[in-house]
């Protein structure tokens, strides 16, 4: 008896610590797979761009300030280099596409082309799927950094240097804009 309790405890130990290992290997996991999903949904938004500042173009030939502007947005978020450049070049970029975005409300044929409005529909479309993906990834980060912080798999976490990850938030702008009320009025 004192023989399979001095195998057994050691045995049930190891099989608990590998368990808790794995899952932080798994939840780590999950924000990867998030992290290339905000990336894949990022790649979609910076393949619109071109076709979008082309088609502003050509309507709004007085605009290149902000033409400008979108294009060295999309370079600056193409070279990001790690997910903290990565965020802050994509507020850029948003903020650029919103004054793109708001020179057309100043042109109609603009407006009224078709091709704008399939791009412009495209990019609302990337844009929800950004936002899922977002989220997804939020999730992930929270389910993640629970697990390196709570007992005792932070013991595992800190053996194997687990590093706490950051969420992909909202900037000011961004978040103004999420949760700004929307009016309606009858007239």
């Amino acid at each position: 008896m004192e023989m399979f309790i001095l195998v057994g405890i050691p045995i049930v130990l190891i099989f608990l610590f590998a368990g808790m290992y794995n899952n932080l290997v798994a939840a780590r996991q999950n924000c990867n797979q998030g992290w290339a999903d905000i990336d894949a949904a990022l790649r979609q938004r910076h393949d619109l761009v071109p076709n979008l500042v082309e088609t502003v173009k050509g309507y709004a030939t007085h605009e290149s300030g902000t033409l400008t502007a979108v294009i060295a947005a999309r370079a600056g978020a193409l070279d990001a280099s790690s997910p903290d450049q990565l965020e802050k070049a994509e507020k850029v970029l948003s903020g650029a596409l919103g004054n793109l975005m708001a020179v057309a409300e100043n042109y109609p044929d603009l407006k009224a082309s078709a091709n704008f409005q399939t791009l412009q529909g495209e990019l609302a479309d990337i844009e929800d799927k950004l936002g899922a993906t977002r989220r997804a990834f939020n999730a992930a980060v929270a389910t993640y950094n629970t697990a390196i912080q709570s007992f005792p798999s932070n013991i595992v976490a800190g053996m194997f240097n687990f590093a706490e990850r950051t969420f992909f938030e909202l900037d000011r702008n961004e978040r103004s804009t999420v949760s700004a009320v929307p009016k309606v009025g009858f007239n």
